[in-house]
């Protein structure tokens, strides 16, 4: 990718969003540690999670390192604590057991480092060099928070207490999508060479061809999914792969995380409230193996992640493959269920104006989408900056997610952003849709 320097009142334009980009991130991350008192910091709610602590502390770690040593060439303010929060070197279940640094004293090294970042921010040169072209460094940085704040607003979802966390309801379909849409046969072109702040696993842009398929116009719901638990669904195992039977039986898993029987229905606790499972929600909180299972039992699949791309991204006037499925400008309330503004999956329906040319909806936001890839590399992929942000995941470990969830935040969001996890995780806000091939002529539930 060729990078050109960015000067004169765009340099300034771009030190003014990095700026806003930072503190708008560092609000949220506030907002999420200081709900709770010390003694809920410093405590692990799952061994699948960290202390929210040390999340804390990591991110100003993180900032550090990219910011204020390698962009800056400045000083270490704490080189003493690289390996306390470096996550390779440290898995989530041991970290309570280490020195972490207490909250007091992990929110004045975020301080010092990002006042540290601030006077970097006023003096660098946005210049060729790949690490500091169009401000991708701080873009990076950005994203990494947002990402670690999703992650701990998973954490919050994890602990018992009473709620902490308060959001206004998502809003209220305005449009009942249902059924599939066809997706034509043809080429897209998948991934990018040109958005600023992408990251290394999204590129680079290449053409993809693929044969036509149907895919769900909206994520599979609540009541949906409830009825592949009422026909025993969970208890017959034509439905699962055998990895996926094998892991449903040890994990004795019988519907979503966090649900329950409710009388004749079901309940589910979001935040530390229970309440009524709503049949038009999107379901969340269910494995790769469960939505495999589901997809099943349907007569269908779960997409590829290019049938996904394409999907939400491919305008068929045109032939280009958009930013978004709606286009190319950032996400407004109006588009899509992100950055945390409300507590759950929007109805199906909700964000008509997010749909796609072809009407997929609530592709981007509500919950992150499984997919039947394994992540990789794209063709001609190149770790940058480090191989430990995409490559050393590389593999048929871990399944691609795409889309993004309510907690999501619009700077780690777009139509070529791609998430990976392993395939019995469900902590995460995780959903799916299901796909079809065209070409089969089969009754479907």
């Amino acid at each position: 990718m060729t990078h050109t320097a960015t000067e004169g009142a765009d340099a300034e334009a771009l030190r003014s969003r990095i700026a806003a980009e930072l503190e708008r991130t560092r609000a949220r991350t506030a907002l999420l540690t200081e709900v709770v008192d010390d003694a809920d910091l410093m405590r692990q709610h799952s061994p699948l999670m960290s202390p929210l602590v040390w999340d804390l502390a990591h991110v100003g770690n993180q900032e550090e390192l990219w910011l204020v040593r390698d962009v800056g060439g400045r000083e270490p303010v704490r080189c003493d604590i690289d390996d306390l929060y470096d996550a390779f070197k440290q898995p989530r279940r041991d970290r309570p057991a280490l020195p972490l640094l207490p909250p007091t004293e992990a929110r004045a090294y975020l301080a010092t480092v990002r006042d540290k970042v601030f006077d970097l921010l006023d003096r660098v040169a946005f210049d060729n060099r790949p690490l500091v072209a169009d401000g991708f460094a701080f873009g990076m940085i950005v994203q990494h928070e947002q990402q670690h704040d999703e992650t701990m607003l998973a954490t919050h979802q994890l602990r018992s207490g009473p709620a902490v966390l308060q959001a206004p309801p998502p809003p209220e379909p305005t449009v009942r999508p249902a059924g599939e849409v066809l997706v034509p046969a043809g080429p897209f072109v998948m991934g990018t060479d040109t958005d600023p702040w992408a990251l290394d696993n999204e590129r680079p842009a290449h053409r993809v061809e693929l044969p036509a398929y149907f895919i769900d116009a909206a994520p599979v719901t609540n009541g949906a999914y409830a009825e592949f638990i009422a026909d025993g669904g969970y208890d017959d195992p034509r439905w699962w792969t055998e990895q996926g039977w094998r892991h449903r039986q040890e994990a004795e898993l019988s519907a979503p995380l966090h649900w329950r029987r409710d009388g004749s229905g079901w309940a589910y606790r979001r935040f530390g409230h229970w309440s009524a499972v709503r049949d038009d929600e999107p379901v969340v909180h269910v494995c790769f193996h469960e939505a495999q299972a589901y997809a099943t039992w349907a007569g269908k699949r779960l997409p590829t992640e290019a049938e996904w791309e394409k999907a939400a991204r491919w305008d068929p006037a045109t032939g280009r493959s958009r930013r978004y499925p709606w286009g190319d400008e950032e996400p407004t309330s109006a588009h899509a269920n992100l950055g945390q503004r409300h507590l759950w999956p929007a109805p199906v329906g909700a964000y008509p104006a997010g749909a796609s040319p072809l009407g997929v909806h609530q592709l981007i936001g509500d919950v992150w989408e499984w997919t039947s890839t394994s992540f990789r590399g794209h063709p001609g992929f190149v770790a940058f900056p480090y191989r430990e942000y995409s490559e050393v995941f590389f593999g048929e470990d871990h399944q691609v997610l795409r889309g993004g969830s309510f907690g999501t935040d619009r700077a780690a969001c777009r139509g070529t952003f791609r998430n990976w996890d392993y395939p019995i995780r469900r902590q995460i806000f995780s959903g799916f849709r299901c796909a079809r091939d065209a070409d089969l002529e089969q009754d479907h539930r």
